[in-house]
């Protein structure tokens, strides 16, 4: 059924185009061409439909109808905006009467930054007695367009664009870009021929290898010597549907990706990345999600909040952005619009919320933009963490075209974003934006490093806690396990503590006053956990002594893990002539100790190795090194802090990396 009403629409537009178009003489496939092209036409696919009459016309140049809607449609794609200007005004040179020609043409003059020429073509439009009421705001609003671009474009900021290049664009699109803090990982959605969806007609519902669109995957990009390498599809996350990214938190840990559902609806998902590869994204639990087209987002810097935007009914209208609160049980609640300050009755778009925590970047395409969407900047008030001073970053970031998808980099100076200007790859192509901001810089402290063990990379547990607010937590990260990096930022006006953990090993801490900070400042911390030396004398640990200056209680600890790692790897291995015994004590001058803490525990032995000192143990002798160690936490949990597992081979005493060495433990 579906196909026997495609076949009658396009006889329709076929007879259409014939009362205007001379094709006679033309051949059925470009008459086919023409109809599918006019089908999505109607269906205000223009883009689809553009390549079907840039075909046509370059056949059938002299046909001003086509040269017409090819014209038009050629609106709807960055890289053809000069192509519009020029064939719509040849056809309004030869024909003023054209249908709205004159509204099309001052659109075409705005993307081409001829302000002056569009504001006279507008005025046309909107006096021309053909207007019809109901196309007058449309056009007024137009013109509000045209006079901010003006505007801007009279007072542009300083800030530099210029594209990242390859290897991240290439000649298909690539859009969206999204940054960890540092700059040292970038995701972004790509379309092309490399797409795992291929391409898709979609009014037409079939594949169509020369017309059709391709469908969105997603790609990574990691900095090495301040150079992008190739980017990478994820594999976990790319589909033959559309799956394109949002957002990555500023830790590069967390990817909120977008995806249709099955009816059609937009929703947010989020990978985590465990290891070196992003997960299968789950979609957020809570009340983010609905019915409703929710598309974008960003995650502030503690967590526990998430701006995202939604056209959910009871907003001010089109798309507005929210923000929701992380609950206890993990899922999202406290949905609250951001408030007139930031959203209008147009759209409000792409939330980022920079590190700072305090500076939210957004696009609208409401009055106050220059055309399509502009990029805006606000601030948060402490008082109450609302955003009401809003500005325009204006040019040349912005543009009359649409200006959407904008991060940027902890320390301000940097920031990424998409765009279709002349100069790219491709179409869509992701620039750097060098940003010369003039206004409020961010300011925060950005603590970031690389914790290893033994020198090699580790996932540790990263705790930031408040100290001027009585320890409580800000944030609890991990480090990437490849790497060992982390990084962190923290507002200023307060002190901080960081807590750095890894398996049993003693934490190590690191404080930060950050309470009269006033501009961008950052740490590098690099955590270094490492194995204990096998260095304590005995005789130099007697109970109920004090210990030299060398050695103290913090060593003998150290001692006790490393014995309890070595029998978690190697605890049940035996040799022969290998042997354990639990010390106690060590006298270099044997006297009668009296152990009753210890009673039930074992036989008291005297060890002596030929050395002067005697050593106390406990239990006899042991096979293995877990056996020992089982007894050894007896011991100390007797009251015994000091003792540790004394290693024996051959009658000798030896460190335990020895027998590793010797190829006794492999």
């Amino acid at each position: 059924m579906k196909r026997i009403i495609i076949y009658l629409f396009v006889l329709c537009v076929t007879t259409l185009y014939s009362q205007t178009t001379n094709t006679s003489r033309w051949r059925k496939t470009e008459k086919d061409s023409m109809a599918n092209a006019f089908l999505l036409y109607e269906e205000k696919n223009y883009k689809m439909a553009l390549p079907y009459f840039e075909n046509i016309h370059k056949g059938h140049p002299k046909e001003e109808f086509v040269k017409y809607v090819y014209g038009k449609t050629s609106l709807y794609r960055s890289d053809k905006y000069p192509d519009a200007l020029r064939l719509l005004q040849e056809v309004y040179d030869k024909n003023p009467k054209v249908d709205v020609i004159e509204y099309d043409l001052a659109r075409a003059m705005h993307y081409n930054y001829k302000f002056d020429e569009a504001l006279v073509m507008v005025d046309r439009f909107l006096a021309n007695k053909r207007t019809k009421p109901e196309e007058k705001p449309q056009a007024e609003f137009l013109k509000k367009y045209i006079e901010n671009a003006k505007y801007y474009s009279a007072n542009a900021t300083q800030a530099k664009i210029t594209t990242v290049g390859t290897p991240i664009n290439s000649k298909d699109e690539e859009y969206v870009p999204t940054i960890s803090a540092d700059e040292s990982m970038m995701v972004f959605t790509y379309t092309g021929v490399k797409s795992k969806g291929g391409k898709i007609n979609e009014v037409l519902m079939t594949a169509d290898s020369v017309h059709g669109i391709y469908l969105e995957d997603v790609y990574m990009s990691i900095k090495a010597n301040d150079q992008w390498q190739a980017p990478v599809p994820l594999d976990n996350i790319n589909s033959k549907t559309n799956d394109a990214a949002i957002s990555l938190s500023q830790d590069g840990q967390i990817l909120f990706i977008y995806k249709d559902d099955a009816e059609g609806h937009g929703d947010i998902y989020q990978s985590n990345l465990i290891g070196d590869v992003f997960s299968f994204p789950i979609k957020l639990k809570g009340q983010i999600n609905t019915i409703s087209q929710e598309g974008h987002c960003s995650l502030s810097p503690d967590g526990r909040t998430l701006y995202f935007t939604s056209d959910r009914p009871g907003g001010f209208g089109g798309r507005d952005i929210y923000k929701a609160k992380l609950q206890a049980d993990s899922t999202w609640g406290n949905v609250t619009n951001l408030g007139d300050s930031v959203n209008t009755k147009y759209d409000e778009d792409s939330p980022f919320i920079h590190p700072d925590g305090a500076s939210l970047f957004f696009s609208s395409n409401g009055p106050k933009s220059s055309g399509g969407h502009d990029i805006f900047r606000a601030y948060m008030e402490p008082s109450d963490s609302s955003f009401k001073k809003v500005e325009n970053l204006s040019f040349p970031i912005n543009t009359p075209d649409d200006d959407k998808y904008f991060v940027l980099a902890a320390n301000g100076t940097r920031g990424y974003y998409s765009s279709g200007r002349a100069g790219g790859e491709g179409l869509n192509d992701i620039y750097l934006v060098e940003t010369g901001f003039e206004a409020k810089k961010p300011v925060l402290l950005f603590v970031k490093g690389k914790v290893t063990f033994d020198g090699a990379p580790i996932e540790s547990t990263v705790k930031v806690e408040v100290t001027s607010k009585n320890n409580a937590v800000f944030n609890v990260v991990k480090t990437i396990p490849s790497s060992g990096n982390y990084m962190i930022s923290m507002p200023p006006g307060q002190s901080y503590k960081i807590i750095y953990s890894y398996k049993d090993e003693k934490p190590k801490t690191f404080e930060f006053d950050a309470s009269q900070i006033t501009a961008y400042t950052e740490k590098i911390v690099d955590i270094k956990f490492e194995t204990p030396k096998d260095t304590i004398p005995v005789a130099a640990i007697v109970p109920g002594k004090p210990l030299p200056n060398e050695f103290d209680k913090e060593a003998i600890t150290l001692l006790q893990k490393k014995i309890s790692k070595y029998s978690a790897a190697y605890g049940k291995i035996s040799a022969e002539g290998l042997e354990f015994k639990v010390q106690v004590a060590a006298f270099k001058n044997p006297k009668n100790y009296k152990f009753k803490h210890l009673k039930g525990l074992g036989k008291i032995d005297k060890l002596l190795l030929g050395d002067g000192i005697t050593r106390i143990t406990i239990n006899g002798t042991f096979k293995t090194l877990e056996a020992a160690w089982i007894h050894n936490k007896k011991v100390i949990k007797a009251g015994q802090d000091d003792a540790f597992v004394t290693v024996l081979y051959q009658g000798k005493r030896i460190m335990l990396e020895e027998l590793v060495k010797m190829g006794l433990y492999k």
